[in-house]
């Protein structure tokens, strides 16, 4: 059916009440959750759409959710974080919610300007992807809207937190190379850079210890400055047997700069990532690495804002995601018994 479908329509089609379905599509009290899901399955079927202009002008919400990423996080080739943002949209149009993206520019982030959508009453909430200044965290801290903050945490962001497990996932994969018969390993990462790249260095370094392993700074290489650019990669006189990268484009800068140097990966050097995004894909051997669980984080992030919109509490938590290892061609296997 076309565009013009009513709830009458659905009603007809289901047997029960015009106010039934009313009631379901717009999550209110009266219909067991059961009959919600079946009347919202049906509507999505039938090609329902909301009128989510009479629908805001009647109840004061726009009906937008801006989602925010800083610009150092848009990359060249396909952004993470711009990935991320279509999940998040498709999640929110699921609620009868518009995603409105917003790309926070370093300036506007310097000087603790808020986005002209905040502004303007565009959006009833904000998801802010990416991690963010301390400083313009406290200007988040004064608003009144809710916020949700994805893919990194600061003990001072007062709202609502989904992360990927980062912490387990370079754990479970420092173990797998140590499986390998990796003894020398390296990382990848400014550690001082974001809670994210933190979190993943820790999971590193607990497998390290737990497998009495040294931590050698001279293998702890820094991938970018304190705005968050990327710069050269300095290499260590004796390579480690492997490194584990912060981000997958890191990994990928990694193996092209070890190819400039004459080295071949696998064989003399192995690389593993952490995201499983494009970069995973166009690297040279491809790259095991960590997958995000993306759709999940999205769901579980706009699940979170809408619960904030409807009960006005001011309760937070964190939630973690976990991801799991996708496994390529970018580890070389150093001792007879491989375990994954």
């Amino acid at each position: 059916m076309g565009n013009n479908v009513t709830m009458r329509d659905i009603a007809a089609r289901l047997g029960v009440s015009s106010v039934t379905i009313s009631k379901a599509l717009n999550d209110k009290e009266g219909v067991s959750d059961e009959l919600k899901q079946k009347i919202k399955e049906v509507a999505e079927e039938m090609g329902y759409r909301f009128n989510t202009l009479a629908k805001s002008m009647k109840e004061g919400q726009a009906y937008n959710i801006g989602v925010i990423i800083p610009e150092r996080f848009t990359g060249e080739i396909q952004s993470f974080y711009l990935k991320f943002y279509q999940h998040i949209a498709r999640v929110l149009d699921q609620h009868q919610y518009s995603g409105i993206l917003h790309i926070l520019s370093s300036e506007d982030e310097d000087h603790n300007v808020l986005p002209r959508i905040y502004y303007d009453k565009k959006v009833d909430g904000l998801l802010i992807l990416g991690q963010i200044s301390n400083d313009y965290i406290n200007l988040l801290n004064r608003i009144e809207i809710p916020i949700v903050y994805i893919d990194f945490y600061n003990e001072d962001a007062e709202a609502d937190t989904v992360i990927t497990d980062n912490f387990s996932g370079v754990y479970e994969m420092t173990n797998h190379l140590i499986k390998n018969g990796h003894k020398e390993i390296g990382f990848v990462g400014n550690i001082y850079s974001t809670s994210s790249i933190q979190d993943r260095f820790l999971g590193y370094y607990k497998s390290l210890l737990e497998h009495k392993l040294p931590l050698n700074q001279a293998y702890i290489i820094n991938d970018r400055d304190d705005r968050g650019k990327y710069i050269d990669l300095e290499m260590p006189e004796k390579l480690p047997t492997a490194f584990v990268c912060n981000c997958d484009q890191i990994a990928y800068n990694l193996i092209n700069k070890l190819n400039s140097l004459g080295y071949r990966v696998p064989e003399d050097c192995s690389v593993v990532g952490f995201d499983n995004d494009i970069y995973a894909q166009i690297a040279e051997p491809k790259l095991t690495t960590v997958e995000v669980d993306i759709e999940e984080m999205s769901r579980t992030a706009v699940n979170l804002i809408i619960s904030k919109l409807k009960s006005k509490q001011k309760k937070w938590e964190q939630v973690s995601v976990k991801g799991k290892i996708v496994y390529r061609n970018s580890v070389k296997q150093l001792n007879e018994s491989q375990g994954k």
